[in-house]
C-alpha cells in the first residue's frame, strides 16, 4: 500500500512541476491590432446550428479589423432552416453556400470545411470556426495580430465555454483541464516539442500552410479534427494554442447525459481505437485521480498522508482553471469523482464502438473512421 502511495505522490510531483505547466490558466489572446492587414476569410461549418447562428455570424461581420474579410457559411444539409437563417442576414461580405454530398472517407465537418476553403478564394488567412461561437469586435484583429507578429502559422484557441447549469458547473471546466493535460499549451507552444493540437471553436491558418500539409484533404478522415490539423502544421512551421477572453460558445450541455454523450463521441478515438491502451489509460487514471483520496480516506500510516498530500496537489491544480470559469475552488476536492465520470465515459466509447456504434455526431455515424 505504502508503494502505491509513493507511486501516486511522485506522479503528481512530476504533473505539477514537470509537465509543462499544464494546470495554469494561461496563455491568454489578448487584444491586439496588427501592423499589417492581409485578406481573410472566415469559415463556418454549421449543421443544424439555428438556434446560434444568426448571432454568431453578426459577430462576425461586426468584427473591427481594419483588412479585407469576408464570411463563408457552409450549410451541411442542416434540417432546422439554418441555412434560410444565415440567407436573411444583408450583408455583401457574407456567402451562404449548401454543402455538397459526403464523398466517402470524409468527416462531416471537414468536407463542409473543405467546400468553404475552395469558395474562398485566394483570402490570406483562413479562419475556421465553430457556428455557436460569439465574437468579441476585437477578436479577428487580435488572431491575426498574434499570427504576424510571432510568424506564425497556425493560432488557437479554446473559447470560453458555457459553464451555468449545475452539470456545466461540475463537469465542463474538467474538460478543459484534462485537455491541458494531454496537451500541454506550454509545449504545443515550443517549437522543439512535437506535441501539437488546437481548438476546433477557433483556428486562424495561413493559406500557405495548409497548401503546404496538403490541403483539408489531407485529415479529410479525421474525427478529432482539430489535433489532426496541428499535428500536420507543426511538422512544419511554429503554432500556438491559448485561451480566449475574446470568443465564447453558446452550445449548451444542460444535463450530465449531454456532457457523457460528448466525451463518448470521441474518447476512444483518442486513445486510437486500442484496447490496450484503454486497460492502460483506466489504470493510470485510477493510480492518478482516485487512489489518492482512498488512501486518505481508508489508508494506514505513511501510506494515508502520502496520500493526502497527493489529493491536496491534484485539488490544486484545478483551481486556477475553476477560477477561469468563475467557479468556486470548493470543486477542487471533487476532481477525483469528476475524473472518474470521465474515466467511465471513455469506456462507454470503447463500449459503443464494440457494440457496433460507432462515433455519432449531428445525426451521423462514423465506424472506425470518417468512411
Amino acid at each position: 500500500m505504502t508503494t502505491l502511495a509513493v507511486l501516486a505522490l511522485v506522479i503528481w510531483m512530476y504533473l505539477l512541476f514537470g509537465h509543462g505547466r499544464f494546470w495554469q490558466a494561461g496563455p491568454v489572446l489578448s487584444v491586439s491590432y496588427p501592423l499589417t492587414t492581409p485578406s481573410v476569410a472566415i469559415i463556418v461549418p454549421a449543421r443544424d446550428e439555428a438556434p446560434s447562428i444568426e448571432a454568431a455570424l453578426r459577430s462576425l461581420l461586426a468584427q473591427d479589423y481594419a483588412g479585407p474579410f469576408r464570411v463563408i457559411l457552409v450549410d451541411d444539409n442542416s434540417s432546422d432552416g439554418t441555412g434560410d437563417i444565415a440567407r436573411a442576414i444583408d450583408d455583401r461580405r457574407l456567402t451562404v453556400i449548401n454543402g455538397a454530398p459526403r464523398p466517402a472517407g470524409w468527416s462531416g465537418k471537414l468536407w463542409a470545411v473543405s467546400q468553404g476553403v475552395t469558395e474562398s478564394g485566394p483570402s490570406d488567412l483562413l479562419l475556421l470556426t465553430d457556428a455557436d461561437i460569439i465574437h468579441d469586435a476585437a477578436h479577428v484583429s487580435a488572431l491575426v495580430a498574434k499570427l504576424e507578429r510571432y510568424s506564425l502559422d497556425l493560432v488557437s484557441e479554446m473559447v470560453r465555454l458555457r459553464c451555468q447549469s449545475l452539470a456545466e458547473r461540475a463537469l465542463v471546466p474538467a474538460f478543459v483541464f484534462f485537455f491541458q493535460l494531454l496537451y500541454p499549451f506550454a509545449r504545443v507552444n515550443d517549437g522543439l516539442k512535437s506535441t501539437a493540437a488546437a481548438a476546433g471553436g477557433t483556428i486562424l491558418i495561413r493559406r500557405q500552410a495548409l497548401r503546404r500539409i496538403g490541403g483539408i484533404e489531407s485529415i479529410r478522415g479525421a474525427l478529432i479534427d482539430d489535433v489532426a490539423l496541428a499535428a500536420a502544421v507543426k511538422k512544419g512551421g511554429p503554432i500556438w494554442l491559448g485561451h480566449s477572453d475574446l470568443a465564447r460558445s453558446e452550445r449548451q450541455y444542460p444535463a450530465v447525459a449531454d456532457i457523457w454523450a460528448m466525451i463518448a463521441r470521441t474518447a476512444f478515438v483518442q486513445l486510437r481505437y486500442s484496447w490496450w491502451l484503454l486497460v492502460a489509460t483506466s489504470l493510470g487514471m485510477a493510480v492518478t485521480w482516485l487512489l489518492p483520496p482512498a488512501l486518505a480516506l481508508v489508508g494506514q500510516g505513511a501510506a494515508r498522508w502520502f496520500g493526502l498530500v497527493a489529493w491536496l496537489m491534484l485539488a490544486a491544480s484545478y483551481v486556477p482553471t475553476l477560477r477561469r470559469f468563475g467557479q468556486s475552488p470548493l470543486w477542487a476536492p471533487a476532481l477525483p469523482l469528476i475524473a472518474a465520470f470521465y474515466m467511465a465515459a471513455t469506456i462507454g466509447s470503447a463500449a459503443n464502438h464494440y457494440l457496433g456504434r460507432g462515433v455519432a455526431w449531428k445525426g451521423r455515424a462514423y465506424q472506425g473512421s470518417a468512411g
